[in-house]
């Protein structure tokens, strides 16, 4: 599954983590790369150790918290601190897979599964050229370029590549995520039931007893496919 959700960072909040992130000195993204995938990656980042990481970090996982669409469609168990890139021209990272396990930094070497990848723009798409990122999946080759505050999520298996930037500057924030439920297929079918019930309790109200029924056969599900 891959979702856009637009407006996770208020404009506000955009404007705050670029002050801060051009206030900071960037590294070359190569040292958070493997081995096979630093061959293709040409961008910066902010170090992870930072004081601008944890900083800008505390308002996107904030933002996240208050997202029902992040939470509804990641069903997040763990998130990864946020990074951030920067892609200035003539940089790109090419094709490649995110890390199946990851160590969460400062926790004394727990590991996690990275099951949904999610990337927040900070540049708005008319500030560069090229830097979409193209993700391949069984729902075929996407491309993605969102406003400034919107972000995208899917799953972290898939093949995906940013392309090169030909003007100006591309600028976002990156993590990943283990999910309660580590099966696409079957977070993407838990995802639409959640759509069609808040459809349907709109309509019918919370009360009324077909809403009721596909809450419990929500939680029911959840209760089933989720490892915690």
């Amino acid at each position: 599954m891959l979702l856009d959700i637009p407006n996770i960072l208020s404009p506000d909040e955009v404007a705050h983590c670029r002050a801060v992130l051009e206030a900071s000195p960037w590294v070359d993204g190569r040292v958070t790369a493997g081995e096979q995938a630093a061959q293709s990656k040409n961008n910066l980042q902010i170090p992870e150790d930072s004081d601008t990481a944890r900083e800008l970090g505390v308002v996107i996982l904030r933002a996240l918290a208050r997202s029902p669409a992040f939470n509804s469609a990641v069903l997040p168990l763990r998130v990864l601190p946020p990074m951030f890139n920067r892609y200035d021209r003539d940089m790109t990272y090419g094709y490649h897979v995110d890390n199946s396990i990851r160590v969460i930094p400062g926790s004394g070497g727990l590991r996690m599964r990275s099951d949904m990848s999610t990337t927040i723009f900070l540049s708005e798409p008319e500030d560069y050229d090229g830097g979409e990122l193209i993700v391949e999946d069984t729902y075929g080759t996407k491309s993605v370029k969102l406003p400034a505050g919107h972000a995208v999520v899917y799953p972290s298996s898939s093949l995906h590549q940013v392309n090169p930037v030909t003007r100006g500057s591309r600028w976002a924030s990156f993590f990943f995520t283990q999910s309660l439920v580590k099966d696409d297929g079957l977070r993407a079918m838990l995802y639409d039931l959640d759509m069609a019930i808040i459809e349907l309790r709109q309509e019918l109200g919370d009360r009324h007893h077909a809403v009721l029924s596909l809450v419990n056969h929500y939680h029911n599900l959840l209760r089933r496919w989720a490892e915690v």
